[in-house]
């Protein structure tokens, strides 16, 4: 079994994130900053399949939106972190990137104390966002274009979604995705929906995988939904009407061009 031994290697948070770049670690030790209360933790994608180390190119991708929510929080106190995983595969029944986004909920509550967290991944990121999602201390997952199996993985049944219950989630994806199924994913909200009524799903026609035609569009939408989970402000019309609406309806919603102009 030695030989069938993965690399040691630890998760780690990226340097807190701010309205212009990735800032300097911190020194402050192990002390809590009380000007933290809320923190988003990104999740970038990956592959189905690997053991070598983390991407680094995707883990940029995720940069741009984490620097989009903080800017969108303003003076309310969001810390953002990009998680970088111990692999950059699924790998199966392991979920590697799912155990590191609960590694990184704990080890955000350590630094931050005890305030409200949110996931936000992409493609496999998604995914992890989504598994991890019971964790104490998160309140909201978002998933953007979630990469899901299309088939049986070993030791695993079926997609779990009771963990989402008492959390507020939120499925986005590209009707034109060539690389995740959007089909799947419905699937998998509308299974969610039934376990806990704060589920919404909005499709983004036209766009891909990368959701790049109406990136503005789902970045407010992202920005909407998340500092309403997370800081009670309110949300807008079409998030509360998707929230509110039965399968399909509410879990088809289109994303309308121009959305978030003028909010916040």
């Amino acid at each position: 079994m030695a030989s069938q031994a993965l690399p040691a290697r630890g998760a780690r948070l990226g340097r807190p994130v701010t309205a212009g770049r990735a800032s300097a670690p911190s020194r402050r030790g192990h002390g809590v900053d009380p000007a933290v209360r809320a923190v988003v933790l990104a999740l970038p994608g990956g592959d189905p399949l690997s053991t070598r180390r983390r991407s680094p190119v995707a883990a940029a991708v995720m940069w741009p939106l984490a620097r989009h929510l903080v800017r969108a929080a303003g003076d309310d106190g969001l810390a953002a972190h990009v998680v970088h995983y111990r692999f950059r595969g699924w790998n199966g029944g392991h979920a590697h990137p799912a155990e590191d986004a609960e590694w990184a909920v704990d080890e955000a509550l350590r630094r931050y104390g005890d305030v409200p967290v949110a996931l936000v991944g992409a493609d496999m990121g998604g995914r992890a966002a989504l598994h991890a999602a019971g964790r104490p201390g998160v309140v909201a997952a978002v998933a953007l274009a979630p990469w899901l199996p299309d088939g049986p993985e070993p030791e695993v049944e079926q997609e779990p979604v009771k963990q989402l219950n008492g959390r507020r989630v939120l499925i986005v994806h590209g009707t034109d995705d060539g690389a995740t199924d959007p089909e799947l994913s419905y699937r998998l909200a509308e299974r969610a929906k039934k376990v806990n009524r704060e589920v919404c799903r909005f499709e983004v026609h036209s766009d891909g995988h990368a959701l790049r035609h109406h990136r503005s569009e789902v970045f407010a939408l992202t920005a909407d939904f998340v500092l309403g989970a997370l800081m009670d402000r309110p949300f807008s019309r079409p998030v509360t009407d998707a929230l509110a609406a039965p399968p399909p309806l509410g879990l088809r919603m289109p994303l309308a061009v121009g959305f978030g102009r003028g909010l916040h």
